[in-house]
């Protein structure tokens, strides 16, 4: 595990990357919460790896700082998200696949995953990066676009690849019936597409060190979830590798 340098047009962007042990031939690309490449997010892409994946997830902050915020401190995060640009994502993205894809790892056996706002990245990535499958954790601007980012309604028949989505129905912060909107509107897409709700999970329940978010029933589940999905859809001639969930 080590923290590579990308340049982009704005800038160096640092890349937290795990190579596995027992790779797979298969990569993901990890997209951070509101709250940077912290602790959490680089568990996450040490667990992709450890699965076989070559895992790496883009400072998406690095335009401003590259900052650490608090869970407690979402006033803090708010200006962060709001310097992200679509352009901006768009070239962060390209340059973490091209940075996997340079390994030797063919573009249609990478894999994108988000959480919260990396969530609602995953599936603009879904829409336009030359990969093999996203998916998206409680990823919010369903009605109402961020980061620079149309809403994802009017993404979602846009999505090229396919798209897992997980919700918490308890999540306060996306309502149910929006989700069922986005359903629908990924029906449109011409790729598989799946979203799998959770009855007792609310907003970030996949997060461990978030103690009064984190439903581990549900984060089990998702994640195992999430482990079929990349080992279907980003396996070699379609069939899952050795050893996949």
């Amino acid at each position: 595990m080590a923290t590579r340098t990308l340049m982009t047009t704005d800038g160096p962007m640092g890349v937290y990357v795990a190579e596995p042990d027992r790779p797979r031939g298969a990569g993901v690309v990890v997209i951070q919460e509101a709250f940077g490449v912290n602790h959490h997010i680089e568990a996450i892409v040490d667990r992709l790896a450890a699965e076989g994946y070559l895992a790496a997830a883009p400072h998406l902050f690095h335009r401003t700082g590259d900052p650490l915020v608090d869970y407690g401190d979402i006033a803090a995060a708010r200006p962060q998200m709001g310097a992200l640009t679509a352009d901006g994502l768009a070239e962060d993205l390209d340059a973490t696949v091209a940075l996997v894809a340079d390994t030797g790892i063919a573009a249609a056996r990478i894999g994108v995953v988000g959480f919260c706002m990396g969530g609602s990245v995953s599936l603009f990535a879904a829409t336009r990066c030359d990969v093999g499958a996203g998916v998206g954790f409680y990823g919010g601007g369903i009605t109402q676009g961020r980061m620079g980012l149309y809403p994802l309604l009017e993404l979602a028949p846009s999505v090229r690849v396919p798209w897992l989505g997980h919700y918490g129905d308890a999540d306060q912060s996306i309502p149910m019936d929006q989700v069922e909107h986005l359903r629908q509107a990924l029906a449109m897409a011409p790729v598989p597409t799946e979203i799998v709700r959770y009855p007792e999970a609310g907003h970030a329940f996949h997060c461990d060190e978030r103690p009064q978010a984190y439903h581990e029933p549900s984060a089990r589940a998702a994640w195992a979830r999430t482990l079929e999905w990349f080992g279907r859809h980003l396996a070699e001639n379609g069939t899952p590798p050795s050893g996949a969930v």
